[in-house]
């Protein structure tokens, strides 16, 4: 049983990892398209959000599909070989992850304020409209998925506490 939200954890991680690879594709791709199509300042300035932001997704959605089933063979030899280490070691990381979802929120949060104010006080149809539009719609789509994370590593973390006072020794 123990095992099994473990497992559904990590299995929640890389579905979503697969959801920021796709995003990151996509956005790529729109990215290219507006430079090399489009060509005008507006849409190159949206352009420049797109690719950054998506590079981010890009790593990030690598980097999770590829840890997460060493993460859970991990968190089973704890289970099965040294239970302290639930308390010790996984417990403090996702204490760690749920901390740096809050200064992810804040500066994602800074990035949409500051990409609506360019879309509205700039010149209409400039290089800075275009960016915050680009910056604005990445970076709101960023804060969606992180949402979606952080409540799936709160569960988590519910999870290994409770483990931790009835489980563990």
């Amino acid at each position: 049983m123990a095992m099994e939200q473990v497992i559904k954890y990590f299995n929640g991680e890389r579905a979503e990892s697969i959801l920021f690879l796709l995003a990151g594709v996509i956005t790529v791709l729109a990215g290219l398209y507006f430079v090399f199509y489009l060509k005008s300042s507006f849409w190159k300035g949206a352009a420049i959000p797109l690719l950054l932001v998506a590079s981010l997704e890009l790593v990030v959605g690598y980097v999770i599909y590829n840890r997460s089933p060493k993460d859970v063979d991990r968190v089973q030899a704890y289970m099965e070989q040294d239970p302290s280490k639930i308390t010790s070691i996984e417990i403090p990381r996702m204490e760690q992850v749920l901390r740096n979802f809050t200064i992810f929120r804040y500066i994602e949060l800074s990035l949409i304020l500051m990409g609506f104010a360019l879309m509205y006080y700039t010149t209409p149809n400039s290089f800075w409209q275009g960016l915050g539009l680009g910056l604005f719609s990445q970076c709101a789509l960023v804060l969606l998925m992180d949402f979606f994370a952080e409540s799936r590593g709160i569960k988590y973390l519910e999870f290994l506490k409770g483990l931790e006072t009835t489980v563990l020794p």
